[in-house]
């Protein structure tokens, strides 16, 4: 007995005889024997009973039935009508992984030393002017010298960082990975990365955000706090330095003499910097300086040529060696650049409280907290510092 049929616009012969070699026919226009019987039979292993027979109990017509319905409606990525997000059948799956793109580092909250402090000022008394030793004759006259003594008070300042999050928030929310969160070293060295951050719920993620706003902030103000522009900030390192030992450039572009210079002028006034902290265009720029002042020749790089220096950028000077760290705070703007060489040992962050967390007052279904850090900065000698302004 034979039969035509139609599939997708193709006419096949089907007998009973010889029914594998028309499976194996049909296969060669994109249908196979396995995928012909699942269409029919779905997950029922060959040879199944479907029906027992007369009297019997078995009958799985009903449940085929119902497959080949399922196999003929075709699910498709618009199935289910539309969704809030989408379809409604599927889902959508959110990356666990969030990334800050406003990141910055802040490798000066690491690196100046942090102080405790009693009281609301940071007091400290300094040296001015000594009166100095002279010679006499024998016998001569002898009278005192008077040395200047001067005291500093800076006040301290208060950084707040306040978050809130809600009840429904909280049970709703998944946890997530903060990507690139924990910034460590300087940013432009080998290891100066930004690890990853667990936050487990809405509280957490809430915490470890308003924390790492609360150091880009210290940051800043290190660098660019201004207390006679805003009084709640302390003054930073621009403000302080003023214009003592300062290099101005008037837009011209930096030299390698220039840096000479300015670390001559902290040397003759008793200072050592032993930090350098720069516009990142300005480390650029020395970077560039050095190469055409200190060349190397393959012979002497071994068996490997490397192009261009090492991006953790050391100068030598009359004071030693001194790491360049570039700022994302300070300005690259042409003509209003800075490099700073700092005396670190005698610039600090007097701390009266250290970043604390505390929990607002509950007024509704949420939870309101604040980070803050009672503190400001100080530099105890700015004639130990010296600077290089208005870069081109």
């Amino acid at each position: 007995m034979k039969r035509t049929c139609r599939i997708n616009g193709h006419e096949f012969e089907m007998g009973t005889k010889g029914m594998d070699t028309e499976m194996k026919h049909l296969g060669n226009h994109g249908y196979n024997q396995v995928g012909v019987y699942q269409h029919s039979f779905g997950p029922l292993q060959d040879k199944s009973v479907i029906t027992d027979g007369i009297g019997g109990n078995t009958d799985l017509r009903p449940m085929l039935e119902s497959a080949m319905v399922k196999g003929l409606k075709a699910i498709s990525s618009t199935s289910g009508g539309a969704g809030t997000a989408g379809y409604a059948l599927i889902p959508v799956y959110v990356d666990q992984r969030i990334v800050d793109q406003s990141r910055k580092y802040t490798p000066l909250v690491e690196l100046i030393p942090r102080v405790t402090n009693m009281g609301m000022t940071a007091d400290y008394n300094i040296i001015t002017a000594k009166g100095g030793a002279t010679t006499a004759a024998e016998d001569g006259a002898l009278a005192e010298s008077n040395d200047t003594y001067d005291r500093a008070s800076t006040a301290i300042k208060f950084l707040y960082s306040v978050g809130r999050v809600t009840g429904p928030s909280q049970a709703a929310m998944p946890s997530y990975i903060l990507e690139g969160f924990q910034p460590s070293g300087a940013g432009n060295a080998a290891g100066s990365t930004f690890g990853p951050s667990a936050a487990p719920n809405a509280k957490q993620i809430e915490v470890l955000m308003k924390a790492r706003a609360m150091k880009e902030l210290e940051e800043n103000l290190i660098i660019n706090g201004d207390a006679s522009s805003d009084a709640t900030q302390f003054s930073g390192i621009v403000k302080l330095q003023a214009t003592t030992n300062q290099l101005d450039k008037n837009t011209a572009p930096i030299t390698w003499d220039d840096v000479e210079t300015v670390i001559q002028y902290a040397f003759d006034d008793g200072g050592r910097p032993k930090l350098g902290i720069a516009s990142s265009s300005v480390v650029t720029d020395l970077r560039k300086i050095m190469m055409d002042h200190f060349r190397m020749s393959p012979s002497e790089l071994g068996g490997e040529i490397v192009f261009g220096i090492p991006s953790r950028l050391i100068i030598d000077t009359i004071v030693g060696p001194i790491p360049i760290l570039p700022s994302m705070y300070l300005s690259n703007t042409s003509g209003a650049k800075q490099i700073f060489f700092l005396d670190t040992d005698f610039i600090e962050m007097r701390v009266l409280q250290d970043m604390t967390y505390e929990d607002l007052a509950k007024t509704n279904d949420s939870n309101k907290f604040m980070l803050k850090i009672y503190e400001c900065l100080i530099m105890r000698a700015t004639p130990f510092n010296s600077f290089i302004d208005n870069i081109e």
